[in-house]
């Protein structure tokens, strides 16, 4: 099965909710933020996307300079941190297969889960 995580707010992330719906394949929606991961479910994600924090950290967010996290110097688990604090900082959608996983952006990569 599918999972997306999701946010309602984002277009992005609307956009591929609809394409999951269109696809007709079973899936699960997680909204993140109403449902914020814990610790081990951040780092499982970060392996079955194969990136590092930094890299599933969105740097546009207000709290991405608040929290200070444009220090590049920053370790791995200060930013998970800050991931885990702040949930909203966490790139989206990501949309989870098996051991694999993408980020969604643009909704067409939801189809390298194939």
């Amino acid at each position: 099965m599918l999972t997306i995580y999701h946010n309602n707010r984002c277009s992005k992330s609307r956009e591929v909710l609809s394409l999951l719906e269109q696809l007709g394949r079973p899936f699960q929606v997680i909204n993140y933020l109403n449902e914020p991961l814990d610790e081990s479910a951040l780092r499982t994600l970060l392996k079955q996307l194969q990136l590092s924090p930094r890299e599933l950290l969105r740097n546009k967010e207000e709290e991405y300079k608040s929290m200070g996290l444009d220090n590049e110097n920053l370790s791995d688990d200060i930013i998970i941190q800050a991931m885990l604090s702040q949930p909203k900082l966490i790139e989206r959608p990501v949309v989870v297969h098996g051991n694999k996983a993408v980020i969604a952006r643009p909704a067409s990569r939801l189809l390298e889960l194939f």
